[in-house]
């Protein structure tokens, strides 16, 4: 999976769901916890609202 799809369809997941822990968002995207944090990192410092 791309990582720009990735993005996306993790901020999907976030607006959909009120908690989601970052070990179900790993296995739901097929990626390490550490990639979760990275993403919503990146995410967060482009200002992207997702909460």
């Amino acid at each position: 999976m791309r990582r720009a799809d990735r993005l996306f369809q993790l901020v999907q997941i976030l607006r959909n769901k009120r908690l989601v822990t970052a070990r179900e968002l790993a296995e739901r995207l097929e990626v390490s916890e550490r990639t979760i944090y990275r993403d919503i990192q990146d995410l967060s410092l482009s200002g992207v609202p997702f909460f």
